[in-house]
């Protein structure tokens, strides 16, 4: 019963292929089986009728029979030749080819069995009133029969291979619908729910692209509704938050006891908190509502520029040492430019150095480099901290996942955003140790197209 079910869970493709040359074969069995039968049988009426001719010879043309001598020991004639003429009745030397017949045959043909073989015999009464036997030996006519009906078989036996690859390589060809629908739904990464293409498709496969179309488009609605709903509760947040930030800025310039400023400036460090995670919030939305639109080509460098002069002060006010590579001039880094707009490459070098700056202790670095690697531009971001250990590294791009035991806070946001990016743009992402001897730092490095 588990091999009947594994066999049905075999591709479509292989089960239809199995079946049709099931099918061709059998075909062929019976075919050839009918042939070699139709054949074998003409074969033995011709040879039936090559003694009936002998006979009818014998008879035109009067002929007469002597004493045969009898053969040497051991001389047989061919198979071919071994058909003989004797008359009935008349004693003749015994030889090992022509047997002694009965007198008594009746005329026609008929099958006898003398000295352990067995002989086809046509008797007939000529005009002159002798009666002759003309026959064969059954086992040479199966054998001449045999290797004709044989011969038959041999289209079968060409046919059949041919047919079989045929039959394989018509249904592949039949199923390159649905490969190409694979194909595309696999190339899609899960970042957009667009409708299948309709045409040039089998009546029998439209139905099941059309049901699924349906379901893409109620999928697609759904997460539509979803994404406004997380994009319109975060900006109606921002407001009340932003007018919370501000009071707590000024009950914080408020005369106050030291355990109230304390309390004060906790619920000042939540609020910001709870800012950035509304900020994150949309900016999540935003990319993962991808239109598929092709983005223009921005240049690395000022890229890096911008960066550089909006996290300076953060990682200054962190003890972080923040640079780039080549000696911390930008202005040795020649031209790289990568199919991206800028406010999506600034929102991923942003998210990940942001995060570097989180995790590295205090008197650590954050070094960032780019350059030119074949068809592609790597851009890698390395630091200090503790790294991301190997069992997490697939789990950290889910959103809100947070690594435990890290005591940072954080939305678990940045890396789900930058992961989201890099597969709109076609760009891979690696986690990997900055030290891989000690197994403590992370660096992110980023292969994206250039432009």
């Amino acid at each position: 019963m588990g091999d009947r079910k594994k066999f049905m869970n075999v591709s479509l493709q292989f089960r239809l292929s199995f079946w049709l040359s099931c099918a061709i074969v059998a075909v062929a069995v019976v075919a050839g089986t009918f042939s070699f039968v139709t054949a074998f049988g003409e074969a033995n009426e011709l040879q039936d009728d090559i003694l009936r001719q002998v006979a009818i010879l014998a008879d035109r043309h009067h002929a007469t029979f002597t004493e045969e001598p009898a053969n040497a020991e051991g001389s047989f004639p061919s198979i071919e030749n071994r058909v003989f003429i004797k008359p009935l009745g008349r004693a003749t030397p015994h030889d090992r080819v022509t047997p002694e017949l009965p007198s008594q045959l009746s005329d026609g043909f008929q099958d006898i069995q003398l000295h352990d073989r067995s002989y086809r015999i046509y008797v007939k009464t000529l005009k002159s009133g002798t009666r002759v036997a003309v026959g064969q030996e059954v086992a040479v006519r199966d054998e001449i029969a045999r290797d004709g009906a044989l011969r038959t078989l041999l289209p079968f036996l060409i046919l059949m291979p041919i047919l079989l690859l045929l039959a394989r390589d018509i249904i592949k060809k039949m199923f390159r619908p649905l490969s190409r629908l694979a194909k595309e739904l696999d190339e899609s990464k899960g970042r957009t729910v667009s409708a299948l293409p309709e045409t040039d498709l089998p009546e029998e496969i439209r139905p099941f692209v059309v049901a699924i179309n349906r379901l893409f488009a109620r999928v697609a609605e759904s997460v539509s509704v979803q994404r406004r709903f997380i994009a319109d509760a975060a900006h109606e947040l921002r407001t009340p938050l932003t007018a919370l930030s501000l009071q707590a800025e000024r009950l914080n310039e408020s005369e106050m006891s030291s355990i109230a400023h304390k309390r004060s400036n906790d619920l000042r460090g939540g609020i910001q908190r709870t800012r950035h995670l509304v900020d994150q919030l949309l900016t999540y939305t935003r990319v993962q509502d991808y239109k598929g639109v092709v983005e223009p080509g921005v240049m690395v460098n000022t890229s890096l520029q911008t960066l550089l002069e909006d996290l300076f002060p953060l990682a200054q006010s962190a003890g972080i040492d923040l640079g780039v590579g080549q000696g911390g001039d930008l202005d040795a880094y020649p031209d790289l430019w990568v199919s991206a707009s800028e406010t999506e490459l600034n929102t991923v070098l942003t998210n990940l150095v942001m995060n570097a700056i989180h995790y590295t202790p205090r008197g650590g670095e954050v070094d960032l480099d780019a350059r030119e690697d074949g068809t592609s531009v790597l851009i890698t971001v390395s630091d200090t901290g503790p790294g991301i250990p190997l069992e997490e590294r697939e789990r950290v791009f889910d959103p809100f996942y947070r690594i435990l035991g890290t005591g940072q806070p954080g939305s678990g946001l940045g890396l789900s955003i930058v992961k989201s990016i890099c597969d709109r743009l076609n760009a891979s992402i690696r986690l990997d140790y900055a030290n891989a001897q000690r197994e403590t730092g992370l660096m992110v490095s980023i292969r994206m197209p250039k432009s």
